[in-house]
C-alpha cells in the first residue's frame, strides 16, 4: 500500500540520481529527461554553480522569517526587476501562490473583484487560482467556484470585448498556455487585449510560471510580443528545483501591498534564494538566451524532418525550448512508448507531446531525443494502424 493520497497518476519510475539532462532510476536505467521537473530544472539536474551556492547558504542560516532584512531577497528581486522591466517583487513558494498573490494585489489595487481569464488556461490549484483556470476538469468535484472570474476564448477579441468592462480588476493570461496544449497567443490579439483592458482601468497580469526564466528564449515570454504588463508571476525554473515563486509588479501598486496585507512564512527562504540567484546569473545572460533560441530552432527543425510524414503527427507548437508535437489522437500512449525507450516527456492537453529539456541541453542530447521519439511514435503509430486493420 501507499501512504500517499492518490492525487497523481505516477509513472513506474523511481529516481535514484540525476545529473544534467539525465535521470537514473533505482534499477539503473538511464532516461534522457525532457520534462525537467515540469519546466523547473532549467539548468538540468544538480547544476554545480547552483549546488555550490546552496551549500554556502546552508553553512550560514536556513530560515529566519520575513521579519528580518534578508540581503538575498533584495539581490534576487533586483535580478527579476531588471530582467522584466518592472519594479517590485513579492516572494512566495510556488506558481499557484504567486498567482494567488497577483489576484489579491489586482483586486486590492483596483478596488474591483472581476478578473477575466481565458479558456484552456491554467493558473494553479488553490481556490482562487483554480477558479481563474479556464478548464472544467481542474474544478470537478470541488463545488461552487469563486464567482468573480469570467472566461473568454483565447485569441478571440470580439468575445473578449463582450466580457471586459469597468468592473474588471484584471485581465490575466499566459502568452503560451502550457498545460492547456501549448496554445500560443497571437501577437496582435495580446496587444489589443491588453490595450482594451487598460481602457477600462484593468490591470494586465501575465502568468509566466512556466514560460518565464528563459524557457522561451527570452527572460519572459511577454517580451516576444511587445507587452507591458502591470504584474507578472514566476516560479518553476526560478530556483532550479527549490521551492520559490514570485510576483513582479509596478511600483504604483506598492500601497496595495502595505505591511500586513499579504505574507508568507516560507516565501523568500534564503536557501531557495541562493539557488535562484545562481540560476538567474546564468539564465538571464544574453549569450545563454541566444543559445536557447538556437537549440529550440534545431530541435523543431529535427522534429519536423523526422516526424512530418507520419499521419498521426498534426503539427508543431511552441517557442524556445518549450516545444509541442500535436497529434491527431491522445498523446499518452506515445509518451509511454518514448519512456520505455529512455526519453521522458509530458502531455499538454490531451493530444500534445510536450518537450521541456534543460535550457543548457547539449546538441547530441537533442539528436538522441529526436531519435528515440521518432522510433517510439513510428512504432506506436504502426501498432494502431495494424490494430485498426
Amino acid at each position: 500500500m501507499s501512504y500517499l493520497f492518490p492525487t497523481y497518476a505516477r509513472w513506474d519510475v523511481t529516481p535514484s540520481s540525476a545529473k544534467g539532462a539525465w535521470l537514473t532510476d533505482k534499477n539503473g536505467k538511464k532516461y534522457l529527461d525532457f520534462t525537467t521537473g515540469i519546466g523547473v530544472c532549467n539548468l538540468g539536474h544538480a547544476p554545480e554553480q547552483v549546488k555550490d551556492a546552496v551549500e554556502q547558504q546552508l553553512e550560514k542560516f536556513w530560515h529566519t522569517s520575513n521579519l528580518f532584512q534578508i540581503e538575498l531577497q533584495e539581490e534576487v528581486a533586483k535580478q527579476l526587476t531588471e530582467a522584466s522591466g518592472l519594479d517590485l517583487v513579492f516572494f512566495a513558494n510556488s506558481g499557484a501562490e504567486a498567482n494567488e498573490a497577483a489576484i489579491k494585489l489586482a483586486r486590492k489595487a483596483t478596488g474591483r473583484t472581476k478578473i477575466v481569464t481565458f479558456t484552456n488556461s491554467f493558473h494553479g490549484r488553490t481556490f482562487a487560482t483554480m477558479a481563474a483556470t479556464g478548464q472544467e476538469k481542474i474544478k470537478t468535484g470541488f463545488g461552487p467556484m469563486l464567482e468573480t472570474f469570467v472566461y473568454a476564448p483565447f485569441n478571440d477579441l470580439s468575445a473578449l470585448k463582450e466580457v471586459l468592462d469597468k468592473e474588471t480588476a484584471a485581465l490575466m493570461f499566459e502568452v503560451i498556455q502550457g498545460e492547456g496544449g501549448l496554445n500560443e497567443g497571437d501577437q496582435d490579439f495580446l496587444q489589443e487585449a491588453s490595450a482594451l483592458a487598460r481602457e477600462y482601468g484593468a490591470l494586465v497580469v501575465i502568468d509566466e510560471v512556466q514560460t518565464g526564466i528563459g524557457r522561451t528564449g527570452k527572460p519572459f515570454a511577454f517580451q516576444h510580443v511587445g507587452l507591458d504588463p502591470d504584474i507578472i508571476s514566476s516560479a518553476k525554473g526560478i530556483a532550479s528545483g527549490l521551492p520559490l515563486g514570485a510576483i513582479i509588479g509596478r511600483k504604483e501598486l506598492a500601497d496595495a501591498f502595505s505591511p500586513g496585507s499579504h505574507g508568507s512564512t516560507f516565501g523568500g527562504n534564503p536557501v531557495s534564494l541562493s539557488s535562484a540567484k545562481a540560476t538567474l546569473d546564468t539564465v538571464f545572460d544574453d549569450s545563454f538566451l541566444a543559445q536557447v533560441n538556437e537549440k529550440g530552432e534545431k530541435l523543431v527543425k529535427s522534429l519536423k524532418e523526422a516526424l512530418s510524414s507520419i499521419p498521426q503527427v498534426k503539427g508543431f507548437k511552441g517557442k524556445g525550448l518549450m516545444i509541442g508535437i500535436e497529434l491527431t489522437e491522445e498523446a499518452g500512449p506515445y509518451i509511454a512508448a518514448a519512456r520505455e525507450k529512455g526519453l521522458l516527456a509530458l502531455t499538454a492537453g490531451a493530444n500534445v507531446i510536450r518537450l521541456l529539456p534543460p535550457l543548457n541541453v547539449k546538441e547530441e542530447e537533442i539528436e538522441q531525443a529526436v531519435s528515440i521519439l521518432t522510433d517510439a511514435i513510428k512504432e506506436k503509430a504502426y501498432e494502431k494502424t495494424t490494430a485498426g486493420n
